[in-house]
């Protein structure tokens, strides 16, 4: 009974931390970008080609990359899931991407 109890009380705090990380970053972009009309490279001040995509490296492929950025600073080459990815969006959310 006791683990169970310990399970139940672990899993909701892994919630409410998720939540709260949600509610946070929701709260930073809002205050960068009040209107909501800013998207990708722009919004993230990130350096771009001519063709108004982000110039990033990779963590993946370890490669250089221009590439669009969506509004919640995922690249278009973002796969949900991967720990590479996962990382550079959250990277170029807090503006430490390693650009080029």
């Amino acid at each position: 009974m006791d683990d169970q109890l310990e399970r139940v009380i672990r899993q909701q705090l892994r919630k409410a931390g998720k939540q709260f990380e949600e509610a946070k970053r929701a709260y930073s972009e809002a205050k960068t970008d009040p209107a909501g009309d800013g998207s990708g490279a722009e919004q993230y001040d990130l350096p771009t080609d001519d063709e108004g995509r982000a110039r990033i490296v990779c963590r993946r492929h370890a490669e250089r990359r221009a590439v669009a950025v969506d509004a919640e600073g995922r690249p278009s080459c973002f796969e949900g899931g991967h720990p590479d990815c996962e990382g550079c969006a959250e990277d170029v959310r807090e503006g430490f991407v390693e650009t080029w």
